[in-house]
């Protein structure tokens, strides 16, 4: 990755909170990529205006996090703005949260301010994934399958336990949202959002097996999506300066 643009990524999560073994992974990885990020810690977000200035969001994995009404405002701005999102873990929840407000789902009321009403959503997995990887399903005309440059023979490494109810799930995923892998009892984990410069989440961790000189292929797209907009900032401020 390019630092001289300016790159600049958002960590959204709570550093260090469930001993989650990718927040020094993530943090690892983007130094040595020469990547600049940045943590917003969730109780530290307010509005939508905390989250200026950056070129790509990665909600980290931590769920439930200190503060979803703050995930939500950075999952909006990537929504709205079309700022390149990634979602690992908890992000994939946040993401279903974010469209499932965006269209009304009756299931999500009050779920953002109240933990226990976001708790109150979540199921085991039928078998513990936790340090394992998983195979998966892959939409083969989805954005992911691109990514991989196929859809076959896929697995992925897991670190959670539980999920959010295939009925949640079910009626969150509306709109222009979609899922795009699935376990091998069909339950999603993956999402994308259509009409967007990079908007994907997955229940999966692909932090977890990645490597500076082995950077897995989502998160590469991610940073190469996210230096992309930050090129396009740095061309409309340039443009902007010569016009004043």
């Amino acid at each position: 990755m390019n630092s001289t643009i300016g790159l600049r990524i958002a960590l959204v999560g709570d550093k260090g909170n469930h001993a989650e073994p990718a927040h020094p992974k993530i943090e690892s990885l983007l130094t040595e990529l020469g990547t600049s990020a940045q943590w917003l810690l969730t109780e530290k977000i307010t509005s939508e205006a905390d989250l200026d200035g950056f070129h790509g969001i990665w909600v980290v994995p931590g769920a439930p996090y200190l503060n979803e009404a703050g995930v939500q405002h950075a999952v909006r701005v990537a929504r709205e703005s079309g700022v390149p999102f990634l979602g690992t873990c908890g992000g994939f929840f946040s993401a279903l949260i974010g469209n499932a407000l965006v269209n009304g789902v009756e299931e999500v009321v009050d779920v953002v301010e109240d933990q226990e009403r976001y708790m109150a959503l979540a199921t085991p997995f039928t078998c513990s994934f936790t340090g394992q990887k998983a195979s998966l399903t892959v939409k083969k005309s989805s954005r992911l399958a691109a990514i991989y440059g196929h859809a076959d023979g896929l697995q992925e490494v897991f670190h959670c336990s539980w999920s959010l109810s295939r009925e949640f799930m079910d009626a969150a995923v509306k709109g222009e949202m979609e899922f795009v892998a699935w376990d091998a009892d069909g339950a999603p984990r993956a999402l994308e959002l259509k009409d967007h410069p990079f908007f994907l989440a997955s229940l999966f961790q692909p932090e977890l097996s990645s490597t500076a000189t082995d950077v897995h292929p989502i998160i590469a797209q991610f940073l190469a999506a996210s230096e992309q907009r930050a090129l396009g900032t740095e061309a409309s401020n340039d443009t902007t300066s010569a016009a004043l």
